[in-house]
């Protein structure tokens, strides 16, 4: 498994191709538009709606890697839901740390399932394209921290929560990899970092609350196609866990609406970065 990417602009977005080597099974690629950290609000309203409507039909799939409003207010999330709502493009997401900021993520996840968006947390969905399946794993993830800045399973009862939390996400991550094991392309959709490779650029005494190389461990054992997450506004687009590629969508870092990655089964195109494509 495994593969490389290549990127160029495609009418404001920019277009990435990963997968397995070998001939495309079918000869066209699954295109997969990926953004995280759109922090939605009234403000952004007409560019987001602009930017989905130039999006529907040119991909096949669209996903959120969290922080989809700016405080977590289900009325934030009204303006993403109507973006998608008349979408004919599945709209697959995950939450974010701002979108649980005033704690009423059930209201939020209400009005975006709603307009058609699938919210994951700790859960898998498989989505048939042109017969090819693809699975993929969502959750938030949490934080943790990193080699030399790692929050330990020791001390107080509060501190030690947050490390079980994180547990219970490597857990579920594991467990959801292992159910979409046989589909033909698998994803991994976060909010939070699984390794510091796509942290570069953010300050290293704040890694610990970026994410978990915990997280690292599911994804190196299942080896998925494709890994891809937010939050580090300051990180690198491309990183990786051994052979798995892993992207920080995060729209800060991409500085695009969408990030759109071309996957075939059995197919190794190669690799580009965002400032390279658009220096071009």
């Amino acid at each position: 498994m495994g593969g490389t990417l290549r990127n160029e602009p495609c009418n404001g977005m920019e277009r990435a191709g990963v997968g397995h080597h070998g001939p495309v099974r079918d000869g066209r690629p699954i295109r997969i538009a990926a953004a995280g950290d759109l922090h939605a609000t009234e403000a952004v309203r007409e560019r987001l709606t602009s930017a989905f409507s130039e999006l529907d039909h040119s991909v096949d799939l669209v996903l959120f890697a969290g922080d989809l409003t700016t405080c977590g207010d289900p009325e934030e999330a009204v303006v993403l839901a109507d973006a998608c709502r008349d979408l004919t493009t599945p709209v697959c997401a995950v939450l974010g740390n701002h979108d649980w900021h005033l704690n009423r993520t059930h209201e939020l996840v209400a009005v975006l399932t709603d307009a058609g968006v699938r919210v994951l947390e700790r859960s898998s969905v498989r989505f048939d394209v042109r017969g090819q399946e693809v699975g993929v794993v969502g959750l938030k993830g949490f934080v943790g921290g990193f080699p030399d800045h790692v929050l330990p399973d020791f001390g107080e009862p509060l501190l030690r929560q947050v490390f079980a939390e994180t547990t219970e996400d490597v857990a579920a991550l594991d467990r959801e990899l292992a159910s979409v094991d046989d589909c033909d392309l698998r994803i991994v959709l976060l909010h939070y970092a699984p390794t510091t490779t796509t942290l570069e650029g953010e300050p290293r005494a704040i890694w610990a609350f970026l994410g978990s190389d915990r997280l690292a461990g599911p994804i190196a054992e299942h080896a998925p196609d494709l890994v891809l997450h937010g939050h580090a506004h300051a990180g690198t687009f491309e990183g990786f866990i051994g052979r798995v590629p892993v992207y920080n969508v995060a729209t800060y870092v991409t500085g695009k609406e969408f990030w759109v990655f071309e996957l075939a089964v059995e197919q190794r195109p190669r690799v580009e970065r965002p400032e390279e494509a658009r220096a071009e």
